[in-house]
């Protein structure tokens, strides 16, 4: 059975589809102090999935924790996390004296309370692997690279593919590959949270159709940052592909005034930006755990 909470239930419903098994989902009630109850089916299957993406993550953790023990209680003895965005991967190192390590943390809580999970491109660093930042038996990534590249083709004709910064050129580079299309990659040097400094690449823009791909966009900045250099340096226009949309309006409209025409992302995180869904590839994703669970 696959669990789910209210604002995820399109999401839910396309991935139970696809997998072929029932989804169900976890009420909340929330108090006037900000407490939460929750309430879940009273009989649960020995192997249940919970989707939760993370994007706003503080409260959801809060979700997560009681629903996973709950279910427990209920009779579930293999639990999987689906969190097609997975949040708090950014910091791996602590960059100051005394910093807390956010992804050993949330990591460590995550791999107390599942026994797997399956999440999308989750932004890892100088961490090789999902299971190193997650330590579960099975920990599955899944890349909205392809989907995006068919979609960016299915809109441009032989369209550059660029990454806004260096971290982007794993996903960059795999879009590209699928469609053998021309890539690069942008040099960036980051002031703060909402100032950077872009260098291009040497590569020739004018009159090309240029799509700034990568896995997560957040306030914009560097994107716009950009996009702006590629009109200038004569792109006819500037499109932006993300797996994770996890742009305000406010953002929205800053790439828009510099110059961006559309905005694709997959429907990890529900944004309007919307174009392809991962439901498709995270049930497969969902199938293959509970055959080998069958096989054991």
């Amino acid at each position: 059975m696959l669990l789910f909470f209210e604002n995820e239930a399109r999401m839910a419903q396309r991935i139970a589809q696809a997998a072929g098994q029932p989804c169900s989902q976890v009420h909340c009630h929330q108090f006037p102090d900000g407490e939460i109850r929750l309430q879940l089916p009273a009989d649960l299957p020995a192997q249940v999935t919970i989707l939760r993406t993370l994007n706003r993550p503080n409260a959801k953790l809060v979700e997560l924790l009681l629903a996973a023990q709950t279910a427990r209680t209920l009779g579930a003895r293999h639990l999987t996390l689906v969190a097609p965005y997975l949040a708090y991967m950014r910091q791996d190192i602590a960059f100051h004296a005394g910093e807390a390590i956010s992804q050993r943390v949330i990591g460590d809580f995550l791999a107390t309370l599942f026994d797997a999970i399956v999440t999308v491109d989750p932004h890892l660093h100088r961490v090789a692997s999902l299971r190193e930042a997650v330590p579960v038996a099975n920990a599955i990534t899944l890349s909205g690279a392809p989907a995006l590249s068919d979609w960016i083709v299915s809109r441009r004709k032989q369209p550059v593919l660029l990454g806004p910064d260096e971290e982007s050129a794993q996903w960059v580079a795999c879009a590209a590959a699928r469609h053998e299309l021309e890539h690069a990659v942008c040099h960036k040097v980051r002031q703060g949270d909402r100032a950077v400094d872009v260098k291009l690449p040497k590569t020739e823009f004018s009159d090309r159709e240029v799509v700034l791909l990568d896995d997560v966009a957040s306030t914009g900045t560097t994107v716009a940052q950009a996009a702006r250099l590629l009109l200038a340096a004569g792109a006819s226009r500037v499109d932006v592909a993300v797996t994770h949309a996890l742009l305000d309006d406010h953002a929205m409209l800053a790439l828009h005034q510099a110059g961006v025409g559309e905005v694709w992302s997959t429907d990890c995180i529900e944004h309007p930006s919307n174009a392809v869904s991962m439901a498709p590839a995270i049930a497969d994703a969902i199938r293959s755990l509970q055959a080998n669970l069958h096989g054991k």
